[in-house]
């Protein structure tokens, strides 16, 4: 990383970082919280998807029963479930889910996690809307849903006012996988992929635009994307 200040409140630069497992996405938050913390970087939005994982919040950790699958299934799929150092309860993560994980000082003037998590979800609505579909906030709920289906799943981290973790858009997510889990312990909601509500076969990177762009009007940032240098430097350490 430069030993460069960054201290512009409004800049933020959107990374593109590819598949990266789950593992290597805690590695990598870790290393720019701190770097964030010393100015050493400026607001940061990293885009990813992650290798197949479940994984459990600190409300799953004190009562696991919202994982469905036995652990022979799970070890047969390849498939594992690993502590989330976030808040919320049991999720899934794989291949056609963009996840986004801003790393950003929300200090002086938007210290208030409840405001932040509705501003993550209002980067959804707004980008689910500018692709001609409707979504809604549930009272109670986090999360962005469709028809009583979740759409996008938000766990957060907040260390001294730095955020890490994020959301999970399901863009063309095979949702088979979700039936091996309890989604967020709630068992009356569905999930639903942007995909399967427009019946088109959408990528990831095909959201990336759209979202980062709404994620800088809600945000007040001016969205600058990161070079292919700083991308491998995230990703290979």
């Amino acid at each position: 990383m430069s030993d460069a200040r960054h201290d512009n409140p409004s800049e933020l630069a959107v990374c593109q970082l590819g598949l990266v497992s789950y593992e290597k996405g805690l590695e990598i938050q870790r290393r720019l919280v701190a770097e964030r913390r010393k100015g050493r970087v400026p607001d940061l939005l990293l885009f990813l998807e992650h290798s197949h994982v479940i994984t459990m919040g600190v409300s799953a950790r004190l009562n696991s029963e919202n994982v469905l699958a036995s652990s022979d299934e799970l070890v047969q799929r390849s498939i594992k479930v690993v502590e989330a150092p976030r808040g919320g309860d049991v999720t899934y993560h794989g291949p056609g889910q963009l996840i986004g994980y801003p790393i950003l000082d929300l200090r002086p003037d938007r210290c208030d996690v409840h405001k932040y998590v509705r501003d993550l979800e209002e980067v959804i609505i707004r980008a689910l809307n500018a692709l001609r579909i409707t979504s809604v906030r549930i009272p109670g709920l986090s999360g962005v849903w469709i028809d009583n289906c979740k759409v996008a799943a938000i766990g957060v981290r907040l260390s001294r006012w730095i955020t890490s973790h994020g959301f999970a858009l399901n863009v063309e997510t095979d949702l088979d996988y979700f039936k091996l889990i309890r989604p967020c312990g709630i068992r009356d909601k569905g999930v639903t992929s942007v995909s399967v509500v427009t019946g088109q076969s959408l990528h990831t990177k095909d959201l990336i635009p759209v979202l980062a762009k709404e994620f800088g009007a809600v945000f007040d940032r001016s969205v600058t994307y990161a070079s292919d240098e700083l991308i491998r430097t995230l990703r290979d350490g």
